[in-house]
């Protein structure tokens, strides 16, 4: 068969070194899928940080933080616009300390740096003027929105265990929000419960039968105010680090039907001052080894059932704002594409990376708005990956990395190859194909603050697909017989 393919390369390569080439035969099983993920598997998150945030002496927050960050930036709206939609979860570290001022609450503070509070920071504030405008911000760009809300309201902390809180969640504050969000007319498509508050928690935990209870309240709150089925938010949980016990307790708990999404964060990268931290987004076994939290939680899944299945809610890779040496670049690619061609063979139905701006770890330059490289793999995948994942084999050399997908518009297959090694590029051999060569293009940011087209480059299967050394491509196959993909 004559097939053609779609060859789109991404800022190829990130070392000059010389390389030889190994053939390789890549086997997709197009037959049956493995995994489904939703149609909008990639997300990004907004976040609270003010730009006093610091950590390892920088502050690389500035304005990108919900309540600082300026919405009227052409390069802003057109980076989310790309994405047709874009699913955005506003969230993080300090929503647990956030208030919305409507119904009782009148007084609206700012976040200031307090020492005792939590992560550093007094308690803030979300004015409905400010909500109006993000509101008017995501109708704008097309944004299918999580909203993350604040599961700390009416506790407090132990006065004999540390970091633990505790007494029922009160959700006065959070039913007058929603209720000023549907007399807008606002569409939220779920509300996630709390942040980094399961197990051993991240400044603060919550016993996983305490969770369990508090979440039917939501569940029973987001029924009772939103009247029709079809409008109504689907509620996700627990959003913070998977420990098993507490997923299963909190799940036996809630019961049946009311956490619709388990959501979960991955931080396999560790502290982002690591000085190792490029040896670790190169080390094939060192990324591999977060599979065994991708199947904890798939196997959780599989026990409970929850409707929309398992999430990433949030990942940035490196903790405290990411790697300033690493996260911004194109070497972040190797841990980040590969998190999502992993999450996605395990059935991680959406995968939300920390953060769209914002941090060392933001998908956009946080004065400028540029696109970090990232940005453009996360869009090549948007555009190009269906929410179908087929199984791939080839030889054992783990320095290849290959996902398949049906491809996001039919016909065809969509593949993605990450090549970690420094010192050896890669001739791919398909079965059923004869894949063929092709240049590299330069994405930039143009004049207008669009963002660029992408344009693939169609290709005569005559030749292997070669993928060099510490690169990465994307490439479709229009003509590839795949059952699963019909």
């Amino acid at each position: 068969m004559n097939f053609k393919f779609a060859f789109c390369p991404i800022i190829l390569l990130l070392s000059a070194s010389l390389s030889f080439a190994q053939n390789v035969n890549v086997v997709i099983h197009g037959a049956a899928s493995i995994a489904k993920t939703d149609d909008n598997f990639v997300c990004v998150t907004l976040d609270w940080w003010p730009a006093e945030k610091c950590d390892y002496n920088q502050c690389p927050w500035g304005k990108a933080g919900i309540l600082n960050l300026d919405l009227r930036y052409g390069a802003l709206i057109n980076a989310i616009k790309a994405f047709n939609p874009l699913r955005i979860k506003v969230g993080g570290s300090l929503q647990d300390n956030v208030v919305y001022k409507v119904g009782e609450v009148s007084s609206c503070p700012n976040f200031m740096k307090r020492e005792d509070g939590l992560f550093g920071f007094s308690q803030g504030c979300l004015s409905m003027e400010r909500w109006d405008q993000l509101n008017r911000f995501f109708n704008h760009t097309g944004v299918k929105l999580t909203f993350g809300l604040n599961a700390l309201f009416g506790r407090n902390e132990s006065q004999t265990e540390k970091g633990l809180w505790i007494g029922d969640w009160q959700p006065q504050n959070t039913r007058d929000f929603m209720q000023y969000t549907i007399s807008k007319g606002y569409k939220v498509d779920s509300y996630e419960f709390g942040n980094q508050l399961s197990g051993s928690g991240m400044g603060a935990k919550v016993d996983a039968k305490q969770y369990g209870k508090d979440v039917i309240v939501l569940k029973n709150l987001v029924k009772e105010l939103y009247a029709h089925p079809e409008t109504e938010p689907k509620v996700l949980g627990p959003g913070g680090f998977y420990e098993e016990k507490w997923f299963n307790t909190f799940l036996e708990v809630s019961g049946q039907g009311v956490v619709d999404g388990l959501t979960h964060h991955i931080y396999n990268l560790g502290p982002g001052d690591d000085p190792n931290m490029m040896n670790k987004v190169l080390d094939p076994s060192y990324l591999s080894q977060v599979s065994q939290t991708y199947k904890g939680v798939s196997d959780v899944v599989n026990k409970f059932r929850p409707q929309l299945g398992a999430w990433v809610s949030e990942s940035g890779g490196a903790l405290k704002g990411g790697s300033k040496d690493v996260s911004r670049t194109f070497a972040d690619g190797f841990w980040y594409l590969d998190q999502m061609g992993m999450a996605s063979t395990y059935e991680q139905k959406v995968f939300c990376r920390q953060a769209l701006i914002g941090g060392n770890y933001g998908l956009l330059n946080a004065t400028t708005f540029v696109p970090n490289p990232d940005y453009y793999g996360a869009l090549l995948w948007h555009r190009l990956m269906g929410s179908t994942a087929l199984a791939v084999t080839k030889e054992s050399d783990p320095n290849l990395r290959v996902y398949a997908h049906c491809a996001k518009k039919k016909p065809g297959v969509s593949l993605i190859f990450i090549n970690l090694s420094k010192d050896r590029s890669f001739n791919i051999t398909l079965s059923n194909a004869k894949p063929g060569d092709a240049g590299k293009p330069n994405y930039e940011f143009t004049d207008s603050e669009d963002i660029p087209a992408m344009d693939p480059k169609l290709v005569d299967a005559s030749t292997p697909i070669s993928i060099a050394a510490q690169s990465i491509a994307y490439v479709t196959i229009r003509d590839f017989e795949a059952p699963a993909c019909v």
